[in-house]
């Protein structure tokens, strides 16, 4: 059934752990598997009580192995069960390339058709307490090139919970990658099963002066651009992505043929990255419709800095979008907020709750 107006609070991470819920009772072919899935922790709690109401034999505690957790989940999928499988960091499915990207995202085409590999693969992109380098990548563009793979990023509690219920519900593996930033934001949650279908973009907010494009976290920090916006007379229209594969950008255009402006806030790298395929896509598409150069806001070409110092330049910030905007519609620009030497930029949303 169709979600339906609903004003029952949940936090992005309690609508992860509803959805996981609802899809192991109505389907005994689902279930559970990833390092530290029953464990107290639960996952950052989105696995909190799972194993309590269908046991160990459904919610499965793995060895430190991430290549051979993946090729388990794989092979049950292939036998008709329905694996949720976690890497609670997305590097570590780096691990596992071979088995995402030659064997799961390749069986269905292989096969021609005749054979399925529904699985879900959660990964969590990690941010902040020096994670650095090696724990804090967004590296969505990579799934999202591989053709057989679906890549999902929901930015609120409504859509977490709508689209991994679709995802679970696929015959083919989705990439389910989550912002642990995310996980403490409060938003409406309809009870029951509803499904978010795969593949389309959602315009969260409505305006006549820019288009913003976003994925992920910098769906939030658009919104309080917005917000902040808004006092200014310059209207925001935003589109929360939510799948990067398919994508499907009727929306998008829709939007810069309204606004004649495109910013892209992405998660992720600026060179070769998915905000660059919004461009190329919105540039092919309706050149004529824009009044002014696409901009994208995204990580710098470097690796994630481990310092407090480094990171205060690193993420894009509310300020970055709303400079960009002002640009774009031709308002004055206002002076960058001062970086004190003993700020500290990177910090989550108040509602985060640890740990990392």
């Amino acid at each position: 059934m169709s979600a339906t107006a609903s004003t029952r609070q949940l936090k992005f991470v309690q609508a992860l752990n509803e959805a996981l819920d609802l899809c192991m009772t109505k389907d005994p072919r689902v279930f559970i598997i990833g390092l530290g899935a029953p464990d107290p922790a639960a996952i950052f709690a989105s696995t909190k009580g799972l194993v309590e109401k269908y046991g160990h034999t459904r919610v499965l505690d793995m060895p430190v192995a991430e290549n051979a957790i993946t090729g388990v989940a794989l092979g049950a999928a292939l036998r008709g069960m329905r694996p949720v499988m976690t890497h609670i960091r997305l590097e570590f499915a780096m691990l596992t390339i071979d088995q995402i990207v030659n064997q799961a995202a390749k069986w269905h085409y292989m096969f021609g058709g005749q054979a399925s590999v529904p699985l879900v693969i959660r990964m969590v992109v990690g941010r902040g307490w020096g994670q650095g380098a090696q724990h804090s990548q967004s590296l969505q563009s990579w799934f999202a090139h591989v053709p057989g793979l679906k890549v999902v990023m929901p930015a609120t509690p409504h859509d977490a919970k709508g689209l991994l219920i679709s995802a679970i519900e696929d015959n083919n593996p989705v990439v389910f990658i989550e912002h642990r930033w995310l996980y403490g934001i409060h938003g409406p949650v309809p009870e029951g099963v509803y499904r978010v279908p795969l593949g389309q973009p959602n315009v969260l907010r409505q305006g006549r002066h820019v288009t913003v494009v976003a994925t992920s976290y910098m769906t939030l920090e658009a919104v309080r651009a917005a917000d902040e916006l808004a006092q200014e007379g310059i209207e925001l229209e935003i589109v929360d992505v939510r799948t990067l594969n398919p994508f499907d950008e009727t929306l998008v255009l829709e939007s810069v043929r309204k606004t004649g402006k495109l910013i892209v806030a992405d998660t992720g790298w600026r060179s070769v990255g998915f905000a660059a395929e919004v461009v190329a896509r919105v540039t092919e598409r309706c050149f004529g419709d824009l009044k002014a150069p696409p901009v994208r806001l995204t990580l710098p070409d470097v690796p994630t800095p481990t310092t407090r110092a480094l990171s205060n330049y690193y993420y894009p910030l509310v300020h970055d979008i709303t400079a960009a905007a002002r640009r774009l519609a031709g308002r004055p620009a206002k002076p960058a907020p001062e970086i004190k030497p003993e700020a500290f930029l990177d910090v989550p949303d108040p509602s985060f709750t640890g740990p990392f």
